[in-house]
């Protein structure tokens, strides 16, 4: 039965159009996520309130997607997978809408707790949505292309968001992304096919997976890293502004080179974890306190501050791939439920760390805020350091025993 069942499927034809067109609505997803980042001051004097006030726009949607991550599964167990698609497509239009009309702060987080719905329960479906859409030998391409777009909504998103805000004003900004999501979902509705349920989920399933060895401190390193990428990235461009103090189209240069760092470090970070996966792991955050301190220090000097934060960039791409590898690994037979509350876990701390940032901006400016980004990216080193030396050396051990067996067949 099973052979059947695989040989039935290797056989589907892939719906690849379909597999383009969640590309396009998640990355009207991502972009309308990080919009904020770059307009962050016009947004901030436009609704007559602080920079560390407006950087909530950013935590309220995280928080609201790591709810939905966990939960979306179980509210719509029922309902059929493509129409939940669509669903998430009309509300990132619905969000972007009210955020580009919104009168007042109130309005504007409104928009922005629809945007967090979406975006949590798509990532939380993502992976599922492939194997529905593609044989089961394509579903790694249809993963990177969905993955691809990922990375280039994030390296466009900032600087396009700056550009555009400077010469058409952030509302009209707002208005684009929903066009995107509306191109999105016609073409969703044209591509995708009819995909019903067929198995209930609880929410016990998904914390079942944390009881396992090493889960709890890999999500515990993987929140720090991600505190420490929220306090950064949300409180970049006032960095630049007030400490750097670079003009419109520099801050959009040196977005854009944030951006272009972050797609390689992604790309080229199979070489590092190639070599030694967790000391890449605790590697990489090190590397951002670094930049951080340097920052800090010479953040003054335009040439230095841009060098920085591409480096910054390039390491955090490297975690960002690392981290979802090292769960494949750690648990590939719970890889979607261990994928669930990753992606919960990532959103609390983009969450605790606009919030956290936001308040200490207000209090220290923004040298404050990257000081404290440095200090959560150390502790996320630590907590690797610390809690898998052994998993390490058992690797390690594993692997000269593998070694050594090979030689020795050899030899016979």
């Amino acid at each position: 039965m099973k052979q059947h069942i695989s040989t039935v499927e290797l056989t589907v034809k892939p719906a690849w159009n379909a597999v383009f067109a969640l590309a396009l609505a998640v990355s009207g997803l991502i972009v309308s996520e990080f919009l904020p980042v770059s307009l962050l001051t016009p947004m901030a004097k436009d609704l007559r309130i602080t920079e560390g006030i407006a950087g909530q726009a950013i935590s309220v949607t995280a928080i609201v997607a790591m709810v939905s991550s966990l939960l979306i599964a179980v509210i719509t167990q029922r309902m059929n997978r493509r129409l939940v698609l669509l669903a998430f497509c009309v509300l990132q239009i619905i969000s972007n809408l009210l955020v580009a009309n919104a009168p007042d702060f109130a309005l504007l987080l409104t928009g922005r707790v629809l945007l967090g719905i979406g975006l949590g329960g798509f990532w939380s479906m993502a992976a599922a949505t492939a194997l529905r859409l593609v044989p089961a030998n394509r579903v790694s391409k249809a993963l990177s292309i969905i993955f691809s777009a990922v990375s280039v909504a994030t390296v466009l998103a900032a600087p396009l968001g700056s550009y555009l805000g400077t010469h058409l004003g952030w509302r009209s900004v707002f208005l684009i992304a929903a066009a995107i999501g509306g191109i999105a979902f016609i073409w969703q509705l044209a591509t995708l096919p009819s995909m019903p349920t067929d198995k209930a989920r609880k929410i016990s399933d998904l914390f079942r997976v944390l009881k396992r060895p090493n889960i709890k401190a890999g999500m515990l390193a993987t929140m720090f890293a991600f505190i420490a990428y929220a306090t950064f990235f949300t409180y970049l461009r006032p960095f630049l502004e007030t400490v750097t103090r670079v003009n419109e189209n520099t801050l959009s240069t040196i977005l854009l080179g944030f951006g272009i760092a972050n797609l390689l470090g992604s790309t080229f970070s199979r070489y590092l974890l190639e070599w030694n996966l967790l000391r890449s792991l605790a590697l990489m955050p090190f590397m951002m306190a670094v930049m951080v301190t340097g920052l800090v220090t010479f953040g003054n000097i335009t040439v230095v501050a841009a060098v920085l934060v591409s480096l910054w960039a390039m390491a955090l791409g490297v975690i960002q791939v690392g981290w979802t590898a090292w769960l494949t690994k750690t648990i590939p037979d719970e890889a979607e439920s261990g994928g669930g509350i990753q992606i919960a876990v990532i959103q609390l701390a983009i969450t605790a760390g606009a919030a956290f940032g936001g308040i200490l901006y207000d209090y220290t400016g923004a040298k404050g805020v990257f000081t404290s980004s440095g200090i959560f990216a150390l502790i996320a080193a630590l907590v690797v350091l610390l809690a898998f030396r052994r998993s390490s050396n058992r690797v390690n051990n594993a692997g000269q025993s593998h070694k050594g067996q090979c030689a020795t067949k050899l030899v016979a």
